[in-house]
C-alpha cells in the first residue's frame, strides 16, 4: 500500500515552492509584423488628414462661390427722363440805376445852401445847392475892364490904319507907316477876342456858384454841408443822382447759353422783396465777348421802374428761357459723381461678363437742389444708377435692380 501511495504520487514528498516555478516564455516579435502595423497607423492618420483637408478645401470653394455672388454691388437704375425742348434756368442779377452820376463842384468856395436831400425827386435843371466864389466874382470885374481897355485900344488901332490906308493912295505917308499901323489893328483886335474869352470862362466859372441837376433823378447821396469849403474837381463828391425810371440788371450768361439769347427777348425778373409778383424785362444788348475768367457772357435788361417800387443795387433773379441746342436729361442729384476727374454720372451696360458700371463726364444745367439737368454727356437710352455707391469704379461689375423692382421690393 505504501508503495502505492509512493508511485501514484512520487512528488508529495518533495516540498513545492511557488517562486521556484519557472516564468512562461516570450516569444519574439517579427521585424515585418513590426512595419507592418507602423504603416496600418500611419494609413488611418493620412486618411484622417485627407478628410479633413477634403473638407476644407469644400468649405473653401463654397466661400469663393459665395463672395463672388455677393462682390457685385446692387444697384438700381432708372432711365434718364428726357429735358423740356426749352432750357429754363434763373440766374442773379445785379440792379443798377440807368444813370449813376456824382455831382462835384467846378469852382472853389463855400457852400451857402443845399436845397435837396437824399431820396428827394429832382427834375433837370433843378438847383440843388449854391457856392459862395468871391474870387471869380473879382476876376469877372477885372476881365471886363481888361476887355473894354482892349477894345479901346482896337478902335484907336483901326482908325489909324484906315486913315493911312486912304493917306497912302496919295503918297502923303510913307507905306511902312500904314503898314505898321495896319499890323498894330490886327494885334489889338486879337487882343479883344482874347479879353472876351477870358471873360467867358470867369463867367462860366461864376455859373458853376449855382449847381444843378443834370437830369430827371432821385438824390441817394449828399456829402456836404452849408459853410463847408468846396474844392474844384473829383475830391469831394457834393450829391449823387440816379435815374430810376428805368433801371439796368446785368447778369453773366454761362457761355453754353451765349448762342441762343436774342436782343429783344422779354425776360421775367423776381424780387425777394416782391415775393409775389414778378417784372418783365427787355434783354437790349450784350458784351458781346465772354470774359475769360469766368467763361460767361454780360448781358443787360432793362426794367421799366416809372412806378419806383424797384431799387438800385438790389439783387434780382432773371429768368432765362433758351432753346436747347441738343437734347437735355432730367436726373437726380443723387445720381452724380464727383471725382478729381470731374462730374461724372454712372451707367449700366450689358457685356460679356454680365453688367457693367460705366462712368460718363458730363455738364449740367440747371439745377434745382432735387434733380439736375445733364446737357451732354448721357444718351436716350442710358440707364443711370441712382444712388451709386461711393466705392463704385468704371468696368466694375454691378447687380442691377431696376426701379420698379425696387418700389415691389419695398411694399
Amino acid at each position: 500500500m505504501m508503495n502505492n501511495a509512493s508511485h501514484a504520487n512520487p512528488d508529495s514528498s518533495v516540498p513545492q515552492h511557488p517562486e521556484h516555478e519557472s516564468a512562461p516564455e516570450q516569444l519574439p516579435i517579427s521585424p515585418r509584423k513590426a512595419v507592418v502595423g507602423v504603416c496600418l497607423v500611419l494609413l488611418v492618420f493620412a486618411a484622417l488628414a485627407g478628410v479633413g483637408i477634403l473638407r476644407r478645401h469644400s468649405a473653401f470653394i463654397v466661400l469663393a462661390e459665395r463672395t463672388t455672388e455677393l462682390a457685385p454691388p446692387t444697384v438700381i437704375t432708372a432711365p434718364a427722363k428726357l429735358g423740356a425742348p426749352v432750357s429754363s434756368f434763373v440766374l442773379p442779377g445785379n440792379v443798377t440805376a440807368y444813370t449813376d452820376s456824382p455831382i462835384y463842384a467846378r469852382t472853389s468856395g463855400y457852400l451857402t445852401r443845399w436845397y435837396f436831400d437824399i431820396g428827394a425827386k429832382v427834375k433837370k435843371g433843378a438847383l440843388l445847392a449854391e457856392i459862395a466864389a468871391p474870387e471869380v466874382d473879382r476876376q469877372i470885374q477885372q476881365g471886363e475892364a481888361d476887355l473894354a481897355t482892349a477894345q479901346a485900344n482896337a478902335n484907336n488901332a483901326r482908325i489909324q490904319a484906315e486913315r493911312y490906308t486912304g493917306l497912302v493912295q496919295s503918297n502923303a505917308v510913307s507905306r511902312q507907316d500904314t503898314d505898321a499901323y495896319v499890323n498894330q489893328a490886327s494885334a489889338t483886335a486879337a487882343a479883344v477876342r482874347s479879353a472876351q474869352a477870358n471873360l467867358l470862362r470867369l463867367r462860366e466859372l461864376q455859373s458853376f456858384e449855382k449847381v444843378y441837376a443834370p437830369f430827371d433823378g432821385v438824390v441817394t447821396a449828399r456829402t456836404v454841408d452849408t459853410g463847408q469849403l468846396i474844392d474844384p474837381g473829383a475830391g469831394k463828391e457834393l450829391f449823387r443822382l440816379q435815374a430810376i425810371q428805368t433801371l439796368r440788371v446785368y447778369a453773366s450768361l454761362p457761355q453754353i447759353y451765349s448762342a441762343n439769347v436774342q436782343r429783344g427777348s422779354r425776360l421775367d425778373l423776381t424780387f425777394a422783396e416782391h415775393p409775389n409778383k414778378t417784372y418783365q424785362g427787355t434783354l437790349v444788348r450784350t458784351a458781346d465777348a465772354i470774359d475769360p475768367a469766368s467763361r460767361t457772357l454780360l448781358v443787360e435788361i432793362d426794367v421799366d421802374n416809372r412806378s419806383g417800387e424797384l431799387l438800385p443795387g438790389s439783387l434780382a433773379q432773371v429768368h432765362f428761357k433758351t432753346p436747347s441746342a441738343s437734347p437735355s436729361f432730367i436726373v437726380p442729384v443723387s445720381a452724380l459723381i464727383f471725382r478729381k476727374e470731374g462730374l461724372r454720372v454712372s451707367t449700366v451696360v450689358k457685356g460679356s461678363e454680365g453688367n457693367i458700371a460705366r462712368l460718363l463726364p458730363v455738364t449740367i444745367g440747371e439745377d434745382d437742389g432735387a434733380t439736375v439737368q445733364i446737357v451732354s454727356g448721357l444718351g436716350a437710352t442710358d440707364q443711370v444708377i441712382q444712388d451709386p455707391p461711393d466705392s463704385l469704379i468704371e468696368g466694375q461689375r454691378v447687380t442691377v435692380l431696376t426701379s420698379t423692382e425696387h418700389a415691389a421690393g419695398g411694399k
